[in-house]
C-alpha cells in the first residue's frame, strides 16, 4: 500500500516538472519564432529595442528551462522502493499535523480521497523533517509536530 502510495505521490510530481517544461520550452519557441520575425523587420531603434526585450525574454526561459532541469533529475532520483528509519529524499512522513512526501515542492496533492503536502528536502519544513525519526518531535510555523511513523 506505501509503496503503491508512494508511486503514485512521485507520479504527481514527475507530471508537474513535466508540464513545467513544456510549457517554458513552447515560451521558448514564442520567443525564438518572435526574434525570427523581428530580424525581418527593420524598423530602427524601434526594432533595436524589441530584438534587446526578446533576447532578455530568452535568457529568462532559459534560466528557467534550467531550473526545471535540476527538478527532472532530483525527481529521477527519487526511489520509493528503498525504506529507511529516518527521513530523506522518497520518504512518506506521517506527523500529528500533516503528511509529507520528501520530493519536490508542490503543495498539497490528493491521492484518493487523502491530501498529502509534497516538500522538497532544502524547503523550511523539509530541512526540519530531514533526518528525523519516528517519535522525535519538531516545530514549525509555532506548532508542534510529532512524527509518527517513516516510510
Amino acid at each position: 500500500m506505501d509503496k503503491d502510495l508512494k508511486t503514485a505521490l512521485l507520479n504527481q510530481c514527475k507530471n508537474v516538472v513535466e508540464n513545467r517544461y513544456n510549457k517554458i520550452k513552447q515560451t521558448i519557441a514564442g520567443i525564438e519564432e518572435s526574434l525570427f520575425e523581428e530580424s525581418k523587420s527593420s524598423a530602427g531603434d524601434k526594432h533595436e529595442t524589441g530584438r534587446a526585450m526578446l533576447q532578455i525574454d530568452r535568457e529568462n526561459a532559459g534560466k528557467q528551462l534550467q531550473e526545471i532541469e535540476k527538478l527532472q533529475q532530483l525527481v529521477r532520483k527519487i526511489d520509493v522502493n528503498s525504506k529507511s528509519d529516518y527521513v530523506r529524499l522518497g520518504s512518506l512522513v506521517y506527523t500529528n499535523q500533516a503528511t509529507y512526501f520528501m520530493g519536490i515542492s508542490i503543495g498539497a496533492v490528493t491521492v484518493g480521497k487523502t491530501s498529502y503536502i509534497c516538500v522538497a528536502l532544502n524547503s523550511p519544513i523539509g530541512q526540519l523533517l530531514s533526518g528525523k525519526k519516528k517519535g522525535e518531535n519538531f516545530m514549525f510555523n509555532e506548532k508542534e509536530y510529532t512524527i509518527k511513523s517513516v516510510v
